[in-house]
């Protein structure tokens, strides 16, 4: 057994290292499978060991975590590099999955919301009638009953697959499922990994993706009503203090979506039309300015 520490302080090059001594110490071979039971940040980690231990052994995700209801599916496993987050990893499938939902009523608020923020995003980018029933049913995190839990999670991971299944490797569609992660990710980097969910800083990155989507694709969306529901909610909507639109700018760049120095978003058209857009860096930085 190799216990990482909890959060992204699980998914650095020392931890990785540490739990590939561990494999080996242990005489694990070819023929070994690696349990993940954790969080995301665990299934990152154990997936990418997976995926290079011996050039790849099987592992099954046991994830204990709301967030993990989209981490662990879709085969997506990686370790943070202080330039950015999950820039180094691999496309590397679990065996199976096996999600208790039991575990969730053990998690604190703050795990709550960052998993909660996933289904959200699950919503917009797919499922017009599915966000109307999380908005009319949704009104405290706090106090989600396990039937409401159930039939968000499994329609997030049916809304996941429906883009993993035609896209594994992230040359099209896919990239549709990081709406809102394009400033997240930069949020949580520049906060320092940890000091920040990761659903929180998606959150602030959808808030801003769907002002760019009213400005950019005409959008028609009640965005004063959605505001209000996440912030009841708990959510923070806006960016941090003290991180400075440059440095945020410089992080969004080197996001996996982007093309050599353009930052690339995922816009909607409308609520379950997703579209990817190359953004300006004036237009960026006047929208975090007034953000």
């Amino acid at each position: 057994m190799y216990t990482a520490p909890s959060g992204e302080k699980a998914k650095t090059f020392d931890i990785y290292y540490q739990a590939l001594s561990t494999a080996l110490e242990n005489h694990l071979d070819r023929k070994s499978l690696i349990l993940s039971l954790g969080g995301g940040a665990v299934g990152d980690l154990s997936g990418f060991v997976a995926a290079s231990f011996m050039r790849g052994i099987p592992f099954i995700q046991i994830p204990t975590t709301i967030l993990a209801h989209d981490s662990a599916v879709g085969g997506k496993v990686a370790i943070n590099h202080p330039l950015g987050k999950n820039m180094i990893g691999a496309f590397y499938q679990p065996e199976a999955v096996f999600y208790d939902l039991e575990l969730l009523t053990t998690l604190p608020a703050t795990e709550i919301r960052s998993g909660f923020a996933e289904v959200i995003k699950h919503a917009l980018i797919h499922d017009l009638s599915f966000y109307q029933w999380l908005k009319e049913n949704i009104d405290d995190l706090q106090s989600l009953s396990i039937k409401q839990l159930s039939y968000s999670l499994i329609k997030g991971i049916k809304i996941k697959n429906d883009f993993v299944s035609k896209d594994e490797r992230e040359t099209g569609i896919r990239a549709y499922l990081n709406f809102g992660h394009t400033l997240g990710h930069a949020i949580e980097a520049e906060m320092g990994y940890g000091n920040f969910t990761h659903g929180e800083s998606v959150m602030i990155g959808m808030i801003f993706a769907l002002k760019l989507s009213q400005e950019i694709q005409g959008l028609s969306f009640n965005f004063d009503e959605f505001k209000a529901w996440v912030e009841k909610l708990g959510y923070e909507t806006r960016i941090p203090k003290g991180l400075s639109a440059a440095q945020l700018l410089t992080k969004m760049k080197q996001d996996k979506k982007s093309i050599g120095e353009t930052a690339r978003f995922v816009l909607l058209e409308q609520i379950g039309k997703p579209v990817l857009r190359e953004i300006d860096d004036s237009l960026l930085l006047d929208q975090m300015k007034n953000f």
